[in-house]
């Protein structure tokens, strides 16, 4: 089969490798008919996740077809159109049992595209199948799935959740992204009193409008002050969520929250950030970083169907799965091309 592999900071390959069988009672192998790329992928070709080996193929989101299970999966059968969560979970840890799988001890966690080979392929295959894949209803089509294997739940739990916002909150949401964009739509179901997107990009401060921000402003110049001035009282906003993964946003992040408030990174960190502890000790500033476990997205897909949940918008380039390297071009070059997320499809 055809996949995008890893070789070192920069060197990315389509090409022919091993199609992938089942290894475990629990495993399944699934036919790949939708896939996405993720930043976390430009973070790994750039070399900031060092546990990527040579030769790893990448990827960790997919909406696809089982086409073999192990003898011990229950759930999920030859046939079914499924989603591959960018999570895996044994289900049996301690921090399973938590529904904290992204901190999965048993083998899993954020395993795809990282310890094991992953999604941007023709097939994958996924560990402990039972907890990982989540069967699709025929309401959902590919293309929106996708957007609930790594975004929607990402930012709703690691941005809006462990923010804590809330009804009549004021929140600043730093980089409007896929990230972002997916934390604008997910914070609007707690009933915010405004939500301020800040982004350098025109082309996704209006992306932001489009998924509910009621305020947005350029990075550039002084948006400390003009963030500020959309708190009802000056003093700042109640929740900055940070979703860039560079210093300066988080740094800006931590100057724009008010006394009590919340800083909830979500951004994916290539190089340290400095914490302000002789200003930030004194204001009680909560602040939470993390990776996902995807214990929402059953809930997530429930929201989607009832029509509480719009993610239209989110896809802004579709290319064929054997033009993987040019979707990669187009993605790893936001700011010249437009793009937000890129989909590939199984012609």
């Amino acid at each position: 089969m055809k996949a995008l592999t890893y070789h070192g900071p920069g060197r990315r390959t389509w090409g022919e490798v091993p199609n992938p069988v089942v290894r475990d009672a629990e495993d399944a192998v699934v036919r790949v008919d939708a896939v996405t790329i993720c930043g976390t992928d430009l973070h790994i070709l750039k070399g900031d996740v060092p546990e990527v080996t040579e030769g790893r193929v990448l990827g960790h989101e997919a909406v696809g077809t089982v086409v073999e299970t192990g003898s011990a999966v229950r759930t999920v059968a030859v046939g079914d159109r499924v989603l591959v969560s960018c999570i895996s979970a044994c289900g049996r840890c301690g921090y399973c049992r938590q529904g904290r799988y992204g901190q999965c001890t048993g083998g899993g966690g954020w395993i795809l595209g990282h310890l094991v080979d992953g999604t941007q392929a023709e097939y994958v295959r996924t560990p402990f199948a039972d907890n990982s894949l989540h069967p699709l209803p025929d309401t959902v089509d590919n293309e929106t799935a996708l957007m609930f294997a790594d975004i929607l739940p990402t930012a709703y739990e690691v941005g809006v959740l462990s923010g804590r916002v809330g009804p009549g909150d004021t929140v600043a949401v730093i980089g409007a992204g896929p990230i972002g964009l997916a934390a604008i739509a997910t914070a609007r179901l707690f009933s915010p009193r405004r939500i301020v997107a800040v982004d350098l990009a025109p082309g996704r401060l209006a992306a932001a409008e489009r998924a509910g921000a009621d305020e947005v402003l350029p990075g550039n110049g002084d948006p400390e002050e003009a963030v500020r001035a959309l708190s009802p009282d000056g003093l700042g906003v109640d929740v900055a969520i940070e979703a860039v993964g560079i210093p300066d946003t988080f740094e800006l992040c931590t100057r724009l929250v008010r006394p009590g408030g919340h800083v909830a990174n979500i951004g994916v960190h290539g190089s340290p950030a400095v914490l302000h502890l002789e200003d930030l000790w004194i204001k009680d500033i909560t602040i939470t970083t993390g990776l996902v476990d995807t214990d929402s997205t059953p809930l997530l897909l429930d929201l989607l169907a009832a029509g509480r949940l719009d993610v239209t918008g989110l896809v802004t380039h579709r290319f064929g799965l054997d033009e993987m390297p040019d979707a990669y071009d187009v993605f790893g070059n936001a700011a010249g091309t437009g793009a937000l997320k890129v989909a590939l499809f199984r012609a």
